[in-house]
Formats: structure tokens, C-alpha cells, sequence
């Protein structure tokens, strides 16, 4: 781990739902600190609270209390066009189901969020081919996610949320879906890949492949830290 000062910082998190005539507390005062280079695995039934904690770290939504400080900007009061923008330039995602763009290469994939970001060509081909190499896709970079297994389209998934370096990776059951081989490949991937570029990593799972190789192991359960 490489830890350069504190990347995610939350604090007294607390968020409900309307549930038919009444609320449901999701999260109930949770906080959580974590470092640049650190993976942290967020474990717990369904239920307990994981999926709304990921949400607010990501900047997908808000807490009805408590405050965010995500690579050094306080969130909390910014407005849509501007945490957009922060998630946009700061955040990457990845997810259980991939959520690639079924129409687009590997190549293409990996490339859209320097997109949005506005980054020149000539530096867009060398950051994705970068990743691409680092990821073992290389020889697979025209190729569509369909055409790919399981495992690859986890690559390709993890190559377009490191492509723009960002400070904070949300994965959400990165290695649900994957063979136990395919799973610890994915891990030490992650791992590697977080730890040279000093990106915090919160981490939802189920998968004991997953949580026993993260720096730290947190337990949620009826939206409370354990």
C-alpha cells in the first residue's frame, strides 16, 4: 500500500428511504476513511447497507446527514453540474455485470472516459494503450465485450475505470460473476493496479476471494459500521 493522504472521508453518514407508508434507515451514522492506494472491502448481508454506502461514496446520491470529502473537495454542497463534473474526472466505476457499451470495442470501452474528459487523441491512445498491455488485452482491442469471456470483459472493465487515473474506485462485486481462477487473477490485478496508482478502492462483496486480499475488512449490518 502507498498511502498518501486520505482520499474518501466520510462522516456520520446517515440516509433513508421511503418504504410504502413509512422509512427504512438505510445507514445510520456510518463514517469511513480511506487512504490514496488503499482497498477497502465493504462485506454484509443484503441489506445491511453496502449498496447505499457505495452510492454515496460514488457520488450517485446524497445523505440526508452527515458530510463527503472526496480527494479533497467537500461535496456536499456542490450542485449537479459540478459533482458531475468531480465524478466524471475523479471517480471510476466497476460493476458486477461489467456495464460495458456492447457496440464499442475493447479499445473504445476503455477509451470513452478520457472522452468525456476532453483528453487529447494523441494522449488518449497512449494512456489506453498502457492499460491495455497492463491488463493483458492488447490483442483484444478490436474486439467486441461479446466476444470476450467473463474474465476478459472484468479486465476491460477495470482498464476503463483506472484509464484516467482517478482517486477513488467504486467496484460493486467485481468478482461475483467470475471461476475462482478468474477471481484471483481479477484481485491481484485490482490490487496491483490500485497500488501504483495510489487509488483508493471501496470494495461491496460477498466474495471471501475478494475481501481476504483487501488492506482492510469492514462489516456493515442494519446500517451501522461494525
Amino acid at each position: 500500500m502507498n498511502p498518501t493522504g486520505t482520499t474518501v472521508r466520510l462522516t456520520d453518514l446517515h440516509k433513508r428511504y421511503r418504504v410504502g407508508d413509512g422509512y427504512a434507515d438505510a445507514l445510520k451514522g456510518v463514517s469511513l476513511d480511506v487512504a490514496a492506494g488503499e482497498i477497502v472491502a465493504l462485506t454484509g448481508p443484503s441489506g445491511s447497507g453496502k449498496s447505499t454506502l457505495l452510492n454515496l461514496c460514488g457520488l450517485i446520491d446524497a445523505p440526508d446527514r452527515g458530510t463527503r470529502e472526496i480527494a479533497g473537495t467537500a461535496v456536499d454542497q456542490l450542485d449537479e453540474i459540478a459533482l458531475t463534473a468531480l465524478r466524471r474526472e475523479k471517480v471510476g466505476f466497476i460493476f458486477q455485470g461489467f456495464n460495458l457499451v456492447p457496440v464499442m470495442t475493447v479499445y473504445d470501452n476503455v477509451e470513452y472516459p478520457l472522452l468525456l474528459l476532453g483528453t487529447p487523441a494523441v494522449e488518449r491512445k497512449t494512456q489506453v494503450m498502457a492499460l491495455l498491455q497492463r491488463t493483458g488485452l492488447e490483442a483484444f482491442s478490436q474486439r467486441l465485450p461479446d466476444a470476450l469471456s467473463g474474465g476478459q470483459r472484468q479486465r476491460v472493465a477495470i482498464a476503463r475505470a483506472l484509464v484516467k487515473s482517478p482517486a477513488l474506485v467504486i467496484a460493486d462485486e467485481p468478482t461475483a460473476n467470475l471461476d475462482s481462477t478468474t477471481a484471483q487473477q481479477i484481485v491481484d490485478l485490482l490490487r496491483e493496479l490500485a497500488h501504483e496508482r495510489a487509488a483508493a478502492v471501496v470494495v461491496a462483496t460477498h466474495d471471501e476471494r475478494m475481501s481476504s486480499h483487501c488492506d482492510r475488512v469492514l462489516r456493515l449490518a442494519d446500517g451501522v459500521m461494525l
